[in-house]
């Protein structure tokens, strides 16, 4: 049986990470959300839109997944440095084609031991609100959450 690489995040994996982040939308009532999960190269591995999520909400969902993914760091120290180095995120922008949003809802997807397998980015709510769905899929498909704060 041939084995193929999975580049972090299986397809299951992801799908379980985005149902399950969905439901916990739906749990708080939240405003419609948009998931992307990305593998540990960048690649999507699976994206969801609600019904009545707005236009752009797939970008701005990849682009927390993203930026949180390419400095590997989650979207709240992202949102920190932002703060701290504006120049520097502004360069971090630049570099990515405008793929890096540094604020809450991105996060780090790891393994038991802490490595990175992928990202979850979502949006639709409040950037604190997605990123609770973000920790609830990724705790759901048994995985540990980054958020870019301590434990």
């Amino acid at each position: 049986m041939a084995r193929y690489p999975t580049n972090g995040l299986t397809l299951a994996q992801a799908n379980a990470i985005a149902t399950a982040a969905l439901a916990k939308g739906r749990e708080l009532g939240l405003m419609p959300l948009t998931v992307v999960v990305l593998d540990a190269g960048g690649q999507l591995k699976a994206v969801q839109r609600e019904d009545g999520s707005s236009l752009l909400r797939p970008e701005i969902a990849l682009g927390k997944g993203y930026g949180a993914l390419a400095m590997g760091l989650g979207g709240r120290e992202l949102a920190r440095r932002a703060q701290a180095m504006q120049g520097f995120m502004n360069a971090l922008s630049d570099l990515a084609g405008g793929k890096a949003v540094p604020v809450p809802g991105g996060v780090l997807v790891c393994d038991a031991a802490g490595l990175i397998l992928g990202a979850v980015g979502i949006s639709g709510d409040v950037s604190a609100q997605d990123e609770v769905c973000a920790v609830a899929g990724i705790a759901a498909a048994g995985l540990a959450a980054e958020t870019g704060d301590p434990a």
